[in-house]
């Protein structure tokens, strides 16, 4: 067994866990997603068997924002749906078991695809293929699902959707400001002048991209959609427009993703992506231009928070390699100003 493991209590996590499955001594805890984010662990007993442990970080945590109860709840409540996520153990709320709340998963077996080198090793032409439509598929039946039916209804308000991420975001901003960034507060200003009317509020990701799901590598299906912790209900073309922007492309003069799996040979063209959704949910996409412009806004708010906690020292000394996060900033607000421009002709 692990004796020491930062986030978890050995002992006691593994009794809460051996109370509630099948596992056996000794167990593995292993980090697989660290950083500023939740903290997510593989736990693994001498049998091989697998469950994830989610929990939140150990420092700089925001309520709203890590709260495992919610993830837990959303997950759970899509169990019985055709939105493919992985089977809940359990939510412990006692801060006591471990230092903090947390949540338990059964493993799922796949790949996240994260790099083009992963696209490239995992992956064929065809099952990237499939993997590019069978997101946009999940997404439909992700936006599909009656809210009221499964318990979610109360999750959050519906209607005003973009207004609030409008003024969270911005929010952020500012308070994480370092540096003068007037055409993010101009880029702001125009898409809060112009927000469309929203539709009927479905299920929000929030974060929904390629990166944020299991891929069954043999034929490239979504095995499970992950990292919850953005979901709220509103304007399903929210999660439409931020996909488009983590769909990098060979021909993009501004590389969101360096590196991105969607460069490699056989992910469809973004086109593609939005004229399946469209087909399948008959919503109409004209005006899918406002929320590409909203997510590199989003986006651009999001990083230039990593930037400026990483310039005032919040994470210690640096090599200085957090200067391409404020770099990529000022080229998201130009994406999104262009986009804006763009979608209000």
């Amino acid at each position: 067994m692990d004796s020491v493991v930062d986030g978890i209590d050995v002992a006691r996590v593994t009794t809460w866990l051996q109370e509630r499955t099948e596992l056996g001594d000794p167990l593995r805890f292993e980090v697989i997603e660290g950083g500023r984010s939740n903290l997510t662990y593989r736990v693994t007993d001498p049998q091989g068997r697998r469950v994830i442990l989610r929990r939140p970080p150990l420092s700089g945590v925001i309520e709203s924002a890590h709260d495992m109860g919610r993830e837990h709840r959303i997950i759970s409540a899509l169990e019985p749906t055709d939105v493919p996520v992985p089977e809940c153990v359990g939510f412990e709320a006692d801060e006591e078991v471990t230092g903090a709340p947390f949540y338990v998963m059964r493993f799922v077996d796949g790949e996240v695809i994260r790099d083009a080198r992963s696209a490239e090793a995992v992956l064929t032409p065809d099952t990237r293929r499939v993997a590019s439509e069978d997101l946009v598929d999940v997404l439909v039946r992700l936006h599909d699902v009656n809210v009221d039916e499964i318990g979610l209804g109360e999750l959050s308000r519906r209607e005003g959707y973009l207004e609030r991420q409008l003024r969270r975001w911005h929010g952020q901003l500012a308070q994480t400001r370092t540096r003068e960034l007037p055409l993010l507060d101009e880029v702001h200003a125009r898409l809060a002048a112009s927000v469309p009317e929203q539709g009927l509020a479905a299920i929000v990701h929030g974060d929904y991209r390629l990166d944020n799901v299991m891929l069954d590598p043999a034929t490239g299906k979504v095995a499970a959609v992950l990292d919850w912790e953005l979901t709220t209900l509103g304007d399903p073309l929210a999660d439409v427009g931020l996909l488009l922007v983590y769909w990098t492309q060979p021909e993009d003069k501004v590389q969101v993703l360096p590196g991105a799996p969607t460069l490699v040979e056989g992910f469809v063209p973004r086109e593609e992506l939005v004229q399946r959704y469209a087909e399948a949910t008959g919503r109409d996409l004209d005006g899918i231009g406002y929320y590409v412009a909203f997510g590199y806004w989003k986006l651009a708010c999001i990083l230039e928070g990593v930037y400026s906690r990483y310039a005032s020292g919040a994470y210690g000394e640096t090599d200085g390699s957090h200067e391409a996060y404020g770099r990529l900033v000022l080229q998201l607000g130009e994406l999104a100003s262009d986009a804006a421009a763009e979608a209000g002709r």
